[in-house]
């Protein structure tokens, strides 16, 4: 499908739509632009049948199990309130009185975003930052979309005609790089987020002069210094919870100690937490099946891997824990099986540093006394965001985005000289 004009089209119409883009995102370029006090209240609008329960019908009819309590969470984060905390902390000085004349905020004009499937409603947030920002959005949907971003893009547009022309969604698979190639060639900029090969793609079809707007994939991890006596039931939670598919999911649990028995004993003491939490998550016959599926194929791939790399398995119910010897952070199994590895605290940097750039989330668990300290620590090493394990996931108030502010990079500054 796609949506152009504020209506649903089929997906056979590609190519007519392309064909008319870059007229009318000229057209609508060449007049008055978008103002964000038009976006809030639409998104305040949107809040309130949110809130009343109105979109509870759509939400089960696109959005996966638990998307509902997802964005519970996260209203707070979308509120009129907490949106124009936002616009004023990002893009506030930027435009202003210089002694030149002045300087003004304005949109890059036409973004293409290329979200992943992997977060419900990431494809209709990107769209929405954009909107903030005054820009056309061109949104290429992800494979996992199931309708959830056109009914999204379908009620703003009823609520505020007026942003028909700034939103457009467009089913088209990676591999038709012809209509990729023109939507391209139409935008400022372009938002990719993804891996490393999506990244790429994205370079190669980018014309000249083209902002490429970067979220890629980021690798997260918690650090654990005397964690004796400390409650580590939001750590396991975290860990079942998120399932290991998020930028922000926990990856490998890093101990402060270069002794392997420490680290053992700490996979004993764990692994009846790591089972608690998910046995209360994995309730449905469904999941639970599922988890232990992949328990299993966790513990096979240690049998394979064991005679060479030494690593010590923890099969529990529904979980498990792979102890290695190696230092160095890397992707963990899914759905609550996790690499435990010794980082002493002397190798941190050094360790971390192999995956500058990658680098997002630490959930820090030490007494108090350490937490400056290990905290200084880790933002060093590259990490951009540092939290309570349980928070890893967790949308922090006004946070800024794997260490930069998104708006801004969704705008340019024009100066513009008195007397001239």
């Amino acid at each position: 499908m796609i949506f152009a004009g504020g209506k649903l089209l089929p997906g056979q119409e590609v190519n007519a739509v392309l064909g008319c883009l870059e007229k009318e995102t000229s057209q609508v370029l060449s007049g008055a632009p978008l103002e964000a006090e038009t976006v809030l209240d639409t998104l305040e609008a949107l809040g309130d049948e949110l809130d009343s329960g109105a979109l509870d019908g759509l939400i089960a009819q696109y959005a996966p199990p638990g998307a509902r309590e997802e964005l519970d969470r996260v209203r707070p984060q979308i509120s009129r309130a907490s949106l124009k905390e936002r616009l004023a902390l990002e893009l506030g000085g930027l435009g202003g009185p210089r002694p030149f004349g002045r300087a003004e905020v304005r949109p890059l004009g036409v973004l293409l975003h290329v979200a992943p499937g992997n977060m419900a409603g990431l494809p209709a947030f990107t769209a929405v930052e954009g909107l903030l920002t005054g820009n056309i959005n061109l949104v290429k949907l992800p494979r996992g979309d199931k309708g959830l971003t056109l009914a999204v893009f379908q009620k703003l547009t009823e609520l505020e005609p007026k942003l028909s022309p700034y939103l457009y969604a467009f089913d088209i698979p990676s591999k038709d790089t012809a209509s990729l190639r023109r939507l391209a060639a139409l935008a400022d900029g372009i938002v990719t987020w993804g891996g490393d090969e999506a990244v790429a793609a994205m370079r190669r079809l980018a014309p000249p002069g083209c902002k490429l707007i970067e979220w890629g994939h980021r690798l997260s991890f918690t650090y654990l210094s005397d964690w004796a006596g400390l409650d580590l039931n939001s750590l396991a939670e975290h860990i079942v919870h998120t399932g290991g598919l998020l930028c922000s999911s926990c990856q490998v649990i890093f101990l402060d100690t270069e002794l392997l028995s420490v680290a053992e004993q700490f996979c004993k003491q764990f692994l009846p937490v790591l089972e608690k939490a998910a046995a209360a998550y994995y309730k449905p016959p469904g999941q639970a099946a599922r988890a232990a599926l992949y328990v299993r194929e966790a513990a096979l791939e240690q049998v394979l891997d064991r005679a060479a790399s030494g690593d010590l398995n923890f099969p529990g119910r529904l979980c498990s824990l792979t102890l290695r010897r190696d230092y160095e952070l890397e992707l963990s199994h899914l759905h609550g099986n996790v690499l435990v590895k010794r980082l002493p605290r002397q190798e941190l940097i050094p360790v971390l540093r192999q995956q500058k750039g990658r680098l997002q989330t630490a959930g820090l668990i030490c007494p108090e006394s350490e937490r400056e300290a290990l905290a200084g620590l880790l933002a060093r090493a590259g990490v951009n965001r540092i939290t309570a394990p349980g928070h890893m996931s967790e949308a922090l108030p006004l946070e800024a985005h794997d260490g930069e502010q998104p708006l801004r990079r969704y705008v340019r500054v024009v100066d513009m000289e008195n007397n001239f």
